[in-house]
């Protein structure tokens, strides 16, 4: 057998949950990389809404795709490695972007370059697939029983970095100029990176394996370091049969509602408070911050209220919340009536979010790492799916538009609540709240 008191193990849980969420936090700001700058590109360039929804849009797609193959790939070494490839990823596309503005903007920045913008926010958006990884990661780190307050660390403080960057960058906007808001983006990310590295480590069965050991030595000598969950024996086999069950896309399909229903509204109420109110820039970084914080913050007593009355009693009821506030934002062109709205539809978002992930356990429980893969990645494609609808629908009907397209998540939230039914009413069989579940890994 392998020595394993020669191998000198690096970092410890809370160590390696600061990096992870530090790491989380600057990728997921890419949430925001075009909708607090939107504006600028749409007087420069004369986007039209379409344009701009799938500007908003773009950073969402590899940042949801991505998800579902990195989030996997942590079971293969621990995600250090697909954690930095992500993030050097965001680090090109915002350099790109910088060098863009500083190089054209804004006397020769044209629409031709319109496909530069796209092919540098998607590449952008990588960062936002490190949620999926750090997930992982966090988790072999901690024992099952804190594993709880663990993630909800992770994703509630990396869930509040669109919040804070739609309040931070105007003002650096304002100071400096739009080059220079993408310039201190990259340097924050690049600070981020430096950070994570040092201490962002894997957990001690990975740290073993790199070192020599077999599987077998390994997880013997990270059980005596305290690591209780190890990696799924085939990663392929949990994914397929996750997508085997039936219920595993009701959940998507929830997910998708409000995570990326999330992250579109994120994207895209910057634009909408200027174009359809007048508002100011300040005005509407600040209001969308609000409901990025609000949404991002609640979710975490939505995740305790899930627990106390049931995940499907809870997501109907956040549901049923969105459903009104995105009604009001349909039909209002009065201000305060929208942003009743709006913060209505953040609590629905945010409390269902947490729901959701509660549910998964209880109706997958065989293959919960491949359901939450699916869910978490094909969900979060909402936020690239949403903001193109938005756009088509204020060009199609002119500026009133820009609030009849939020029928689009009453549609979405309707959808929801029939399927949330019928997940109810087909519960015969599953396992009533709380008993044992098998483990994600």
């Amino acid at each position: 057998m392998s020595d394993t008191a020669s191998v000198q193990l690096k970092g410890s849980p809370t160590r390696s949950l600061i990096g992870a969420t530090v790491g989380f936090f600057i990728g997921f700001g890419a949430v925001s990389l075009f909708g607090p700058t939107a504006h600028g590109f749409i007087e420069v360039m004369q986007l039209t809404p379409t344009q701009v929804g799938f500007l908003v849009a773009i950073p969402m797609l590899t940042g949801s795709l991505l998800r579902i193959p990195f989030g996997a790939w942590v079971d293969r070494n621990g995600g250090k490695l697909p954690f930095l490839i992500l993030l050097f990823a965001s680090v090109i596309g915002i350099a790109g972007l910088w060098w863009m503005l500083l190089s054209l903007y804004p006397d020769r920045l044209a629409a031709s370059h319109y496909p530069w913008l796209l092919f540098f926010g998607a590449l952008g958006g990588c960062g936002i697939a490190t949620f999926s990884v750090g997930i992982g990661q966090v988790s072999y780190w901690y024992p099952r029983h804190q594993q709880g307050h663990a993630l909800a660390v992770y994703a509630g403080l990396g869930n509040a970095s669109p919040g804070l960057v739609a309040i931070v960058l105007p003002l650096i906007i304002a100071a400096g100029g739009l080059w220079m808001g993408y310039l201190l983006s990259l340097i924050i990310v690049l600070t981020g990176i430096a950070l994570y590295i040092a201490i962002g480590f894997n957990a001690p069965y990975f740290q073993f394996r790199r070192h020599g050991l077999t599987e077998t030595e390994a997880r013997h000598a990270a059980a005596e370091q305290g690591q209780e969950l190890f990696p799924a024996a085939s990663v392929l086999k949990t994914l397929r049969d996750s997508a085997m069950s039936w219920r595993t896309w009701p959940l998507v399909m929830l997910y998708f509602t409000t995570f990326g229903g999330f992250l579109a509204l994120t994207a895209w109420l910057p634009n909408f408070w200027q174009s359809f109110y007048g508002s100011s820039h300040g005005l509407a970084m600040g209001l969308t911050a609000g409901f990025a914080l609000f949404s991002s913050l609640i979710r975490v007593p939505g995740g305790s209220w899930a627990d106390r009355f049931g995940g499907e009693v809870v997501a109907a009821l956040a549901l049923a919340v969105l459903l009104v506030g995105a009604t009001l934002m349909t039909l209002s062109a009065t201000f305060w009536v929208t942003v009743l709205g709006v913060l209505l539809v953040a609590v629905g978002m945010g409390v269902n979010n947490a729901a959701v992930f509660k549910l998964v356990p209880l109706y997958v429980p065989n293959a919960v790492g491949g359901t939450a893969g699916w869910v978490g990645g094909l969900g979060a494609l909402g936020g690239f799916v949403v903001p193109p609808l938005l756009g088509e629908i204020a060009q199609a009907m002119g500026s009133i538009g820009y609030a009849r397209g939020y029928v689009v998540y009453v549609a979405l939230a309707v959808i929801s609540l029939l399927l949330t039914g019928l997940l109810f009413a087909t519960r015969h069989g599953v396992a009533p709240p709380g008993a044992p579940i098998k483990s994600p890994h």
